[in-house]
């Protein structure tokens, strides 16, 4: 009898575990629809009443404003950690403007509020500049935030990556609700089968030899994510078309090939030849720096869930229950706002939630720790490449030598320091490769600031001895209207090798533009700040 119960329990067992494993089994034939919708539908009201489910979930990002312990979808400034929420909080990184000193990342850099909210976010932003009517940026920057780019791309072709990005803002160019990160980005309305909107990783799949039609439903359940949660760079004028966006892959996805990769790709020389590719010079240490995306589908690809097959979607979009309907949800956010982490426990169903809470929060404590030492190795490096550069003491008979390779080192520093910061999973996507790159970024920084040492006959070691934020205090207060005072700049040794801006009022307000500076009053229909959060 007993025999009989034990054998009972076990098989119930196995079939609670065969069931959990089904709820991701996502080779499973997919249903097929005939919305009826034109296959260029780009609005996302236009599938709401045949998909009410997926288009409920998707709208509970926009009543998103949880934190987790190191992230979240309150936008809170990423460098400014000593004002209280929403303006700052406790985990941000303190270094960021220094560290992207020359570049429009120094003005601002928020936690982002999720896809409902992507355009929004991107046309406050104060890297877009506001007080002129060109943004001095290229349209490229357009790509990640609307699936309205299909229409672009066919309208202006390789053309319209090279445009003033402010060519796009207005409200008669786009709805930045209808036309945000949505339903036509990772479907095709017509049958809402996965397909992809992305020219570059269209472009990258063409270049590997991969065909979409042959490409496992799991495998793209990962890559419609792919098409924006990734390292990405700008084409130089003279390399193919100007500004088109192009995915660093072909060496492979980890930081080592992407930084032999960006060893060319860059402007060409007297002889025709790709010289290194670099972001923005960096002002401080004339260091040719690599600004880093968000390497989130690099990260998690040979990590532990991307190795054993588990997608995206299948942590960030689990499957759920509504209305006797089972479907993905489309709140796209991190399982640990789930009390019950359900999405883990699709297969990790013999742990407790708050034992898998905290797995995750460990590695995070873990790999946050080292990616602030990383960061404060970097600005050391910055700011020995500094003095040594302005030092007018005895050098070293390779003086020059010795700083290019500083310069080299700090580069690699700083690209593999941005790698872990940019990506968006603190670490748990790939623990051993988040901790593996924090310590090279650690050993190229010190490198850098040994060289520059050695360049000056460590003349300038005593000016680095000693707590660098102390040295460097780090800059939380920087933005393009304070870049028009000369007299806040020459506050700061650093700020005080930045140009002064020649000064103006601000003319876009939102979505709407004023000469005058006087902001129109359907402005505030598109403006936000943090007061309103």
């Amino acid at each position: 009898m007993i025999r009989k119960v034990l054998l009972a329990m076990l098989i119930t067992a196995m079939a609670g575990a065969l069931s959990a494993c089904n709820d991701v089994n996502t080779e499973l034939k997919a249903p097929t629809y005939k919305t009826g919708l034109p296959e260029d539908t780009i609005t996302l009201s236009a599938f709401k009443d045949q998909f009410p489910n997926e288009y409920e979930t998707y709208m509970w990002n926009n009543r998103d404003k949880e934190m987790t312990v190191y992230k979240g979808s309150i936008p809170y400034h990423k460098q400014d950690n000593v004002n209280p929420l929403p303006r700052g909080y406790k985990y941000a990184q303190p270094y960021l403007k220094n560290l992207w000193m020359g570049y429009p990342f120094q003005y601002e850099y928020n936690e982002t509020r999720g896809h409902t909210r992507a355009l929004n976010d991107f046309i406050n932003i104060d890297r877009l500049n506001r007080y002129e009517k060109k943004a001095l940026m290229p349209a490229t920057c357009w790509n990640c935030k609307t699936p309205k780019m299909v229409n672009w791309i066919k309208q202006y072709g390789d053309e319209f990556w090279s445009k003033d990005a402010n060519e796009f803002r207005s409200v008669e160019e786009i709805n930045q609700v209808e036309n945000s990160i949505a339903c036509a980005t990772c479907h095709n309305p017509a049958t809402m089968e996965l397909q992809l909107y992305s020219v570059p990783l269209q472009d990258y799949l063409k270049r590997s030899g991969k065909d979409w039609s042959k490409i496992s439903r799991n495998e793209k359940r990962s890559l419609v994510c792919a098409q924006c949660h990734v390292e990405y760079y700008f084409t130089v004028k003279g390399n193919g078309p100007t500004a088109k966006p192009v995915f660093p892959w072909d060496n492979g996805l980890d930081p080592e090939n992407m930084y032999e990769y960006y060893k060319s790709h860059g402007a060409k020389n007297a002889d025709g030849k790709e010289g290194p590719f670099h972001d923005f010079i960096h002002a401080v240490s004339k260091t040719p720096i690599i600004k880093m995306q968000h390497p989130d589908y690099e990260m998690w690809s040979n990590g532990p869930h991307g190795a054993a097959g588990v997608s995206c979607a299948d942590c960030h979009m689990p499957y759920m229950i509504q209305n006797g309907k089972k479907f993905s949800s489309h709140w796209m956010t991190s399982p640990l706002k789930d009390p019950t982490m359900r999405a883990c426990r699709q297969c990790h169903y013999d742990k407790t939630p708050e034992y898998l809470r905290a797995r995750v929060i460990y590695v995070q404590e873990k790999t946050y720790d080292q990616l602030l030492k990383a960061q404060e190795a970097s600005v050391r490096a910055h700011e020995a490449i500094r003095l040594a550069s302005i030092w007018d003491g005895a050098r070293a008979d390779n003086y020059d030598e010795l700083l290019r390779d500083a310069r080299e080192a700090n580069r690699k520093g700083q690209m593999f320091w941005d790698y872990v910061s940019a990506e968006n999973g603190v670490g748990f996507h790939n623990p051993a490769k988040s901790l593996n790159t924090l310590m090279t970024s650690m050993e190229c920084s010190n490198r850098a600031a040994q060289l520059a040492e050695q360049a000056t006959n460590y003349g300038i070691s005593p000016a680095l001895a000693g707590d660098i934020k102390t040295i460097v205090p780090p800059i939380l207060t920087l933005s393009r209207k304070l870049q028009q005072n000369r007299e806040f700049l020459d506050k700061d040794a650093w700020t005080r090798l930045l140009p002064t801006l020649p000064e103006h009022e601000q003319v876009w307000f939102g979505q709407y533009y004023s000469e005058n500076g006087v902001a129109p009053k359907e402005a505030a229909a598109t403006e936000w700040n943090f007061k309103n959060e």
